[in-house]
């Protein structure tokens, strides 16, 4: 098996994947904000690290993937000025903060479930407040200073503060306010103290006062607790290379007393982050109060599976444009990978049914498929075909930065050969799958008629007018055949006849 390389963000170059601890990978994911929907360029990062974490198992790491859950709020910007996102939302919705974190927490946890997204561990931020007091009281005296509004890390007292974001660039410094009395202009909170006069719904007694602990601190504080430092892998989306996670490398090498050297320290081995999803008006983003969800992509048709497709279609280093074009070419290649998988499951039950006896009462015939395909690994027709197609241009690909474009060119591979068994096919492409995560072995054309919201005709409605239709254009009464089609037409039930995928019908939106 090949070698992982993956590219660190922090030193800008490819390297190959040494675990601190032997077979053993241990990974932390920057979480969401649970003050509302998360949005599909935020769930791109997820399925970026869920493939990531899919790829260490197959390696044969035993993996420990930790995702924080930010429930008390940061400020709605990298800034150390402006409304806390949890306190904002709770009063728009006239709701306490703890139950907009609870709301948007389960939301988030049953978009990953929708994605086929491993559920890794979720501990959440207000859980390590005291910790977060006790690392922040550790490292105040060399590295912090203490003003009206909080405690500020100087990021002048550890090197080479924002090498990760490749210097202290006014393009990064934009995106921190200037606040009186801070020493550089990027400093940023370690403590918010609670204004005079104000209280919070989220706030806790410290030395600097009452108040909240600023963002960047929680993700040093629940990586160091849950993970150790160092760790092996840190992930986030592209946005928080600039800002959050050399915040957080300064933090880190604070708490480990570094005093000089190349960014020592940072608190994890690699540094991985994706690029951003685009949709053709920018980059996708709650600002503005409008934003593409999960649940907007199935309430037009389309299941969720075909937006992780979508995903592992570009690499996640790469830029993603966004559109329903788009997504649409995504689901039409999932069906087809679903009715190849299908039709290999056809083929190979028949073959067992035909080579078993009809007496053998301990044949189970349903199970029989899933359990070959996932085998003992001691079929020769299995073993032949992973060597000689399988796996290795698969793996090659994948363990070259997580390649997933190319990894999918190998599922389509497998398909094309034309002398391989059914059973070995389909026990390459479970191992492909493993991956990928896209259920092709459990998924059907079923599950992926998704109704739109706005459709007001049944799926039972759809198929008796299609099974009539079919009995017109038998008896030749084409009229009333195109009448039907008319009239499901006008539904918004478009008649796919001679569609190659053999799909039917689908439902306009």
């Amino acid at each position: 098996m090949s070698e992982l390389k993956l590219f660190n963000s922090l030193t800008r170059q490819m390297e190959i994947f040494k675990p601190i601890h032997e077979g053993e990978a241990k990974v932390y994911t920057c979480g969401p904000t649970v003050y509302n929907y998360q949005h599909i360029g935020n769930m791109r990062a997820y399925v970026f690290a869920d493939t990531l974490g899919r790829v260490l198992r197959y390696k044969g790491y035993k993996l420990t993937h930790v995702v924080n859950i930010t429930d008390v709020g940061h400020l709605t910007s990298d800034a150390d000025a402006g409304d806390d996102k949890m306190e904002k939302a709770a009063a728009a919705q006239g709701k306490t903060a703890w139950d907009i974190a609870q709301y948007y927490q389960a939301d988030f946890e049953a978009d990953l479930a929708r994605l086929n997204i491993r559920k890794p561990a979720h501990p959440k931020a207000t859980e390590y407040v005291d910790a977060m007091i006790d690392w922040a009281k550790a490292i105040e005296a060399k590295h912090c200073y203490q003003l009206e509004s909080g405690l500020y890390f100087d990021t002048s007292t550890v090197p080479d503060y924002g090498r990760l974001a490749r210097a202290n660039t006014d393009a990064g410094e934009s995106r921190i306010d200037p606040v009186p009395g801070k020493r550089n202009a990027v400093d940023f909170a370690i403590w918010r103290t609670t204004p005079a006069g104000e209280t919070r719904q989220m706030e806790w007694d410290s030395p600097w006062g009452r108040g909240a602990p600023g963002w960047h601190l929680e993700c040093s504080v629940m990586s160091a607790a849950l993970l150790g430092h160092p760790f092996d892998i840190h992930t986030g989306g592209i946005d928080h290379r600039e800002v959050h996670h050399p915040c957080e490398i300064a933090q880190n090498q604070a708490r480990q007393n570094v005093k000089g050297g190349d960014c020592a320290d940072s608190g994890a081995g690699i540094w991985m982050h994706n690029n951003f999803l685009i949709d053709r008006r920018g980059k996708m983003s709650k600002s503005s109060g409008e934003f593409l969800r999960l649940q907007t992509l199935v309430d037009r048709g389309f299941h969720p599976l075909a937006y992780r497709l979508m995903c592992l279609q570009a690499h996640y280093r790469s830029e993603l444009e966004f559109s329903w074009e788009g997504l649409q070419a995504a689901f039409v290649r999932l069906k087809r990978i679903v009715m190849g998988v299908e039709s290999l499951k056809v083929r190979h039950a028949e073959l067992v049914s035909a080579s078993i006896a009809p007496n053998n009462p301990s044949f189970e015939e349903e199970e029989w498929p899933l359990k070959q395909v996932q085998g003992d690994g001691k079929s020769d027709s299995v073993g032949q075909t992973e060597r000689r197609v399988g796996t290795m241009r698969f793996e090659e690909v994948l363990f070259d930065d997580l390649n997933t474009p190319e990894a999918l060119t190998s599922v389509d591979w497998v398909f094309s050969l034309k002398d391989e068994t059914p059973e070995a096919k389909l026990a390459v492409i479970t191992k492909m799958d493993s991956v990928l995560g896209l259920n092709l072995l459990t998924l059907t054309r079923e599950d992926l008629r998704i109704r739109p919201a706005t459709a007001t005709i049944t799926e039972a409605e759809i198929e008796t007018a299609l099974a009539a239709r079919k009995e017109a254009r038998a008896a030749k009464d084409f009229a009333t055949s195109d009448r039907i089609r008319d009239d499901l037409i006008a539904k918004g039930v478009e008649v796919m006849d001679g569609d190659p995928l053999g799909w039917d019908w689908k439902l306009d939106v």
